[in-house]
């Protein structure tokens, strides 16, 4: 059966996706983090044997999260690096479909995290909000509200950013 949010079925181009795996300074707290704020569920966690976790899998509306900590030996090793090791930056942002992004929103900032952008209709036919997470990652979660063709979707953004002339 196909995947929905708010009775609306998820775009194929989304329902098939990489799988991200983040790193994080304590990811015993991130994923305490992200059962508050986003509902998530965790599927397994491999502690490692010095201390913290070598590699955990968590489920965010559906979706899969591997995530890990960046003091674990092998991650440090391989060179892996949190946001914050990074100068707070980061060059990834993570998308994912949610059925109501406004609950999510709410939830996630009584959670601690911060809200960047709260939740609106974009042209894009979706109901999106951005916020970063205490370990510094970007999140994007949106609510599909319609579809939108690529005529439909070019004319509401150049409705809302003009092309130069």
């Amino acid at each position: 059966m196909p995947e929905s949010t708010a009775g609306i079925e998820i775009p194929e181009r989304y329902r098939h996706a990489v799988i991200p795996h983040i790193m994080v300074d304590d990811a015993a707290a991130a994923i305490d983090f992200y059962q508050r704020a986003f509902g998530a569920r965790e599927s397994f966690r491999i502690d490692a044997p010095g201390g913290g976790v070598l590699h955990a899998e968590i489920t965010i509306a559906g979706s899969t999260l591997m995530l890990g900590d960046t003091s674990v030996a092998e991650a440090e090793a391989a060179s892996f690096a949190a946001p914050a090791a990074l100068g707070g930056g980061t060059s990834v942002t993570l998308h994912v479909f949610v059925a109501d992004v406004d609950s999510l929103a709410e939830r996630a900032e009584a959670a601690g995290a911060e809200i960047l952008q709260p939740p609106k209709d974009m042209f894009h036919g979706d109901r999106t909000v951005i916020l970063k997470d205490p370990s510094g990652h970007m999140w994007v979660f949106l609510t599909h509200v319609e579809d939108v063709t690529q005529e439909e979707l070019r004319r509401r953004l150049a409705a809302v950013r003009p092309l130069p002339s």
